[in-house]
């Protein structure tokens, strides 16, 4: 499909949105696997809910529009899961591993913010409201995904990360 317009570009940027979407389904259980700290884990796993149900939102609207929901996949998200799976696998196990864990979490959530920023965006600017709406709402929830994640780095995974350094 050529792009010719806004609303192209709007539909395009959303088949990548369902696409990373989709992705994510499949590494956060992986992610939460890894992670040793109990409440990661929780985290993970309940984003992972959240992602569900971000990406049938983000499916719902593609329906509306007319469009093919997977006409486009996500090649950026699939580098930064890799990417993830990686550190996952380098880094010893324990708050060291938690600590690789969320940084990588947190590049998934700033690019997920920066997507559905841009999103809205287009929304609003089309005159989409319906759509504006459920795609600030995902915007929250990805800000505040990432909130809890950095909650968590400071409060239980550095510090016990730096700790076992010191004993070291």
């Amino acid at each position: 499909m050529a792009i010719d317009g806004l609303r192209d570009l709007y539909i395009a940027e959303l088949q990548e949105a369902r696409s990373f979407e989709a992705l994510l389904t499949e590494a956060l259980p992986k992610m939460a696997k890894s992670a040793s700290e109990e409440q990661l884990r929780q985290a993970f796993e309940q984003h992972l809910e959240a992602t569900r149900e971000q990406q049938r939102s983000v499916e719902a609207l593609l329906k509306e529009a007319g469009a093919d929901p997977k006409a486009h996949e996500d090649q950026s998200m699939k580098v930064l899961i890799e990417q993830s799976q990686k550190m996952a696998d380098i880094v010893l196990q324990g708050p060291l591993r938690d600590a690789a864990l969320i940084a990588s979490a947190q590049r998934i959530e700033h690019y997920e913010i920066a997507v559905y920023g841009t999103l809205a965006t287009y929304a609003k600017i089309l005159g989409l409201d319906n759509d504006y709406q459920i795609l600030s709402g995902i915007l929250e929830e990805e800000k505040d995904a990432d909130d809890l994640l950095t909650d968590i780095a400071i409060g239980m995974v550095i510090p016990a990360g730096a700790e076992k350094a010191a004993e070291g």
